[in-house]
């Protein structure tokens, strides 16, 4: 099978599964901490078509990701509405963290599950096996890098209320009102990582702690093969 439609496979349904599951961790922590927004409107099923938009979910992520270029796409937001939830400061910070610490635990189970494909001998490389090796390491990447790129402090990621939460009030409300620039504040980030003098700024802001992110999930492959070193990126 050629290479570049082999990638696309084993990319699609990782990126799917880690954009869905990020959503829907928001929608049911808004519905534990009192916000039944996402509920009434049929968003907490896992069904992809309830959240994927072809376009951002798909198409451009992967077009990115296959292109070597640092990769960023959208899905459609579940709706939380920060006044019905039983603690509007705390409860919105806990909602926006919900996303990015699924894709974490996503990712680690990700690891077991290559550790656990490759027990007692070499990750295989052909066949169905050398597909899911594949496939489990893209799921593993894709959810590192989901989880950090939305903890980026601009709005509307979940960074941004996340800090938000944590800024006194007369700061928050200042911050608040950058909201509506968000998106024109982000493509300028991404405009000044691929070109000119600042070129890799927003590999430099997310390249860290993916890396780190990554090297524990290499650990966590290993220990699950039985001590078998295995490369996750």
């Amino acid at each position: 099978m050629d290479g570049t439609l082999l990638n696309i496979l084993a990319l699609a349904p990782a990126l799917i599964f880690a954009i869905v599951f990020h959503e829907v961790a928001h929608g049911w922590t808004a519905l534990a901490l009192g916000d039944p927004t996402a509920k009434e409107r049929h968003r907490l099923s896992l069904n992809p078509l309830r959240h994927v938009d072809p376009i951002g979910t798909l198409v451009l992520p992967g077009v990115l990701l296959l292109a070597g270029a640092p990769a960023f796409g959208w899905a459609k937001p579940v709706p939380v509405i920060q006044q019905r939830l039983r603690n509007p400061r705390f409860g919105m910070m806990a909602v926006a963290a919900a996303g990015p610490l699924t894709n974490l635990v996503l990712a680690a189970l990700g690891a077991v599950a290559l550790g656990l494909l490759a027990r007692g001998g070499t990750p295989p490389a052909a066949g169905v096996a050398g597909y899911l090796v594949l496939a489990l390491t893209f799921f593993m990447l894709i959810n590192v890098f989901l989880a950090f790129f939305n903890l980026l402090p601009i709005p509307p990621f979940d960074g941004s209320h996340i800090v938000e939460g944590v800024l006194p009030p007369s700061w928050a409300s200042v911050y608040r009102r950058l909201r509506p620039l968000g998106m024109v504040l982000f493509l300028g980030l991404v405009a000044l990582s691929w070109y000119g003098p600042t070129s890799g700024i927003l590999s430099h802001l997310i390249g860290p702690p993916v890396e780190w992110m990554l090297a524990r999930l290499q650990a966590i492959a290993t220990w699950a093969s039985g001590g078998q070193a295995l490369p996750v990126q």
